[in-house]
Order: structure tokens, then C-alpha cells, then sequence
């Protein structure tokens, strides 16, 4: 990974850069009018290029950047204050003032969600394993200005951690979190999104396996929920109960603590 500027560059957006490069422990490249191709077929390298308004990545070999855009959380919320329901809201239960731990943060569309029906006095906590995605959803969720209030204040509260979900669970005490959250596929609207189909291309990969679902069962205050294809095999597999809905892709499957 290197970190460098937009074409039309400040001196401003270099110090940025430079900064960001020292955060991440990379090198900072100076743009000097090349094109980012043309860096990254000298480095073999990714590449995070600070802009004017974002932060964009552009994985080594692809013409697509990944940068953050609160993708699909905007009209959830939106729906949302107009009193209709949302399926992942239903299946995790939260209330107000409540706590949650996303294990697969992605573009945080969920966690989002999650910190708006906590509110103020709630915590969510966001989980992501490759750390450059991370930082840039990191700041996005500080940065983003959406036309709604609520909307930002919820992005704001969300605390983004670089860990693989495992080593983070077991850095947790029991009973840490009321709920504790997986969503291991992405979403078909993501990935069909304008700007963030490279995001397939830099995320960490990892499956549930026991190791995983026995931290997260000890971590939950609450429940565990899993959102996964509807042929999924890992609701069976892990016992979840499963909220079925009818011409979905996807279901929500929830694990009760007793």
C-alpha cells in the first residue's frame, strides 16, 4: 500500500496525505502529474488517493476505487422516521440505549442503522479486518454530511476497530455487548454500486466457524444475528432461528441467549 494525491493537488491535500501515510505505516508517493496506473505498475502496489472531498483505494490491477458512501443506510433511516419497518432492526431487537457489536463492518450500511435505534446512550462498535478499509470507513462515518441530522449523529457515534472479529471477541469480557451481529456476504446492491465494487476486491474473507459463533454467543448480552443468503447453509448449521421472508435473497437468523 502507498498513500498519494488527487492530479490537481494542494498543499493541503499533500500534508493530508502524508499524514495518513504515517497513520497507516506506508509510504507516501508524490503524485508529480502521473496517473495512478502509472504509480502502481512501477509499485505493484494498492493505493489510497486522498482527494479534495474523499478518500479513495483503488486495489492493484483494477480501474475502480472503493471509497465510503452510506449506501443503502440513507434510505433505510428515511423510511424509518416515517414509521415503516426495517427486516434487520426486527431481528436484532434494539432499543434505545442498548450496545452492538458489528463483526463484519463492510461499509457500516447495518451499523449505521444500529446507532440510530440506539441513540445517544447506546455504543456500537464496528469490526473490520483489512485496515486500510477500515481507516477509510473510519473516516467517512466522521466526515460524511449528509441532509439529515440524525443520520450524521449516527455516523458519528459508530467506533470502528481494525481486528479479525475473532481476536477482537477475545479481547472481550462476557456478556460485553447485547448484540452481537455477522453479515459474511455482501449485498447484491453493493456490489452493483457506482464507486464500490472494489470493495470485493480488499475484503478480508473469513467464515464462521465454532471458534467464532462460541466467542460470540459468550460476548452477547442478548442474542447473536446472522444475515445470509436464504439458501445459506450456516443457519442450520450453527442452530440459528430463522426469520424467513418471502421474496427476500436474504434472511436474518437469530441465536437467543438463555
Amino acid at each position: 500500500m502507498f498513500v498519494t494525491t488527487a492530479g490537481r493537488t494542494n498543499l493541503e491535500m499533500i500534508e493530508q496525505a502524508k499524514q495518513i501515510a504515517k497513520d497507516l505505516q506506508v509510504k507516501y508517493i508524490a503524485r508529480k502529474k502521473r496517473s495512478i496506473r502509472s504509480i502502481q505498475h512501477v509499485l505493484q502496489d494498492d493505493c489510497i488517493v486522498v482527494g479534495k472531498d474523499r478518500l479513495e483505494l483503488y486495489p492493484f490491477g483494477e480501474n475502480e476505487p472503493f471509497f465510503f458512501h452510506p449506501n443503502s443506510a440513507m434510505f433505510r433511516l428515511k423510511r424509518l422516521v416515517k414509521g415503516e419497518h426495517d427486516p434487520f432492526l426486527e431481528a436484532a431487537q434494539l432499543k434505545p440505549g442498548m450496545s452492538f457489536l458489528d463483526c463484519t463492518l463492510g461499509l457500516a450500511s447495518d451499523s449505521i442503522i444500529a446507532s440510530f435505534a440506539v441513540g445517544e446512550k447506546g455504543a456500537v462498535t464496528g469490526v473490520e479486518a483489512n485496515p486500510y478499509l477500515a481507516y477509510i470507513v473510519d473516516k467517512g462515518l466522521n466526515k460524511w454530511t449528509s441532509s439529515l441530522k440524525i443520520m450524521d449523529q449516527a455516523m458519528r457515534k459508530i467506533n470502528v476497530v481494525s481486528s479479525f472479529s475473532t481476536n477482537y471477541l477475545q479481547t472481550l469480557s462476557d456478556e460485553s455487548y447485547d448484540v452481537v451481529y455477522f453479515d459474511p456476504m455482501f449485498e447484491e446492491n453493493i456490489l452493483e454500486s457506482d464507486g464500490i465494487k472494489a470493495l470485493t476486491k480488499i475484503a478480508v474473507y473469513h467464515d464462521l466457524d465454532e471458534e467464532l459463533m462460541k466467542e460470540a454467543m459468550r460476548v452477547a448480552r442478548k442474542r447473536v444475528v446472522l444475515k445470509d443468503h436464504f439458501r445459506s447453509s450456516r443457519f442450520e448449521k450453527f442452530g440459528f432461528h430463522v426469520f424467513k421472508r418471502k421474496t427476500a435473497k436474504f434472511h436474518f437468523g437469530v441465536l437467543e441467549k438463555q
